[in-house]
């Protein structure tokens, strides 16, 4: 099953700091819960996993990740990633992040993504597939800012630890909350 993703998040820092986090490969894993650089075998290449959790279950896929296109002028990072599990599934995806100022100091992290994904995880269909990226996608975002702005020196007194896997039987759960929510005109 193929997902395509754009998307815009802000970013409470500019363009600089943001950069430092986008361009250093191992510190931006550490944005995405569960996921991990295990090695880097040169500057463009790296080994790393992710881990997702449905219910009792535990996935861990492990995989490579390869640095396409580093941009520092134009703040651009092209890269392509391809990743596994025991069990068969798996999942690429190709990915452009660029950075763009905003009038008021801070910066934009706009990022398109075409991803790939076959086994169990491909089973949950296109709509569920975007609903729960979107969802892991805001909270690597807003960890991604809480970053850049402890690398500009205006972080908050503490941000919040990033979890070690994605829990996916919660975001189902939010997901199935939310529709029930809109279902009777309130939100959850």
């Amino acid at each position: 099953m193929q997902v395509t993703l754009d998307k815009q998040y802000p970013v409470a820092s500019g363009v600089d700091a943001a950069w430092a986090i986008l361009s250093n490969i191992p510190e931006l894993a550490t944005c995405m819960a569960g996921a991990q650089i295990t090695e880097e075998t040169d500057p463009t290449h790296f080994k790393g996993s992710v881990r997702v959790k449905v219910g009792p279950a535990v996935a861990a896929f492990t995989g490579t990740i390869e640095v396409l296109s580093l941009d520092p002028v134009a703040r651009t990072l092209k890269m392509m990633s391809k990743g596994a599990d025991k069990s068969g599934s798996s999942a690429s995806m190709e990915l452009t992040a660029k950075l763009v100022a905003i009038d008021n100091g801070n910066s934009t992290l706009e990022g398109h993504a075409e991803m790939i994904v076959n086994g169990k995880f491909a089973q949950f269909g296109g709509r569920m597939m975007t609903s729960v990226s979107d969802m892991i996608l805001a909270q690597f975002a807003e960890t991604f800012s809480q970053k850049a702005q402890a690398v500009q020196g205006a972080a908050p007194a503490a941000a919040p630890a990033v979890a070690r896997e994605l829990n996916a039987l919660a975001i189902l759960w939010m997901l199935i909350r939310n529709f029930f929510a809109r279902l009777v005109g309130r939100r959850a």
